[in-house]
């Protein structure tokens, strides 16, 4: 094959997850376990709690032991979470009240599965995120607790949001915002991303990012993109993420990543440089 792959990590909504299905299809979750009965870590990459993971990969726990969880804010390895980070109490407190004067926008602070609706309006949020909307608790402050998974978010469309990102990237050096999709952005210490947690997972593991394969859609997966040593984004993927990534793949619908695991587990490269 002339290529060494010991991790293969793979966003899920728009990368194996079509847009508005339940679980992923049942030819890729079997192709995660034939991945893994071959030998190779494999597991999600995703902006979800590894708890949610779970129902989209049709309930089978054993293909989220190894996972990149909350954007990379959470790491596991063979079902132990090895690496968490937070965001600092005080930086949320100001950009609460930073969203609180933005128009239609707003912070949303998760506790476990739960979002939390800190600033903003619900209406707002709903129209940003209406899942989310629909099992918020409105709180108002910023809760005394670890935060692991926060988000913000802007009534716009994905130029907007590019702005509104960019603007917040510029005024709080200590965050990170990314763009993951329109109106909705992950908040992470400055300087982590699902890339820094691809280097924690494969230091763990033991074996170089240059072993390391990623699939991905969006702005939030160019950080792992640019640290794998194989990257591939599927089609129609965003320009950011369709630019950053070495290889191209078929749609998300086709199932074009299991496509391309398939390939490995029987030793053939699936893709051309």
């Amino acid at each position: 094959m002339g290529n060494a792959i010991e991790l293969i990590l793979s966003d899920i909504d728009g990368t194996i997850l079509p847009a508005g299905q339940p679980y992923v299809s049942e030819r890729t979750a079997d192709v995660f376990s034939a991945a893994l009965a071959a030998g190779y870590r494999v597991g999600p990459a995703s902006g979800r709690a590894r708890a949610w993971m779970v129902p989209f990969l049709r309930g089978r726990d054993e293909l989220c032991t190894t996972a990149l969880a909350t954007n990379g804010m959470e790491v596991y390895l063979d079902g132990e979470l090895i690496h968490r980070e937070t965001v600092a109490y005080g930086l949320l407190e100001e950009l609460a009240a930073e969203m609180a004067k933005t128009p239609h926008a707003g912070l949303v602070v998760f506790d476990e599965g739960v979002p939390q609706l800190v600033a903003g309006a619900l209406d707002d949020l709903a129209a940003c995120f209406p899942a989310y909307a629909k099992t918020c608790r409105v709180v108002g402050a910023v809760p005394d607790a670890p935060a692991v998974k926060v988000n913000v978010f802007q009534l716009t469309d994905m130029e907007g949001t590019r702005a509104f990102v960019g603007r917040l990237n510029g005024e709080y050096p200590e965050l990170s915002f990314d763009v993951p999709q329109a109106a909705w952005s992950n908040v992470t210490p400055r300087g982590w991303s699902k890339g820094a947690a691809v280097r924690v997972l494969c230091d763990a593991i033991g074996c170089s990012t240059d072993e390391a394969l990623v699939f991905g859609d969006a702005g939030n997966d160019v950080p792992m993109f640019r640290v794998a040593g194989h990257s591939a984004a599927v089609a129609g993927a965003t320009p950011e993420a369709a630019a950053a990534a070495r290889y191209h793949i078929g749609r998300c619908e086709d199932d074009a990543v299991a496509v391309a695991i398939e390939a490995l587990v029987v030793g053939e490269w699936p893709f051309s440089d």
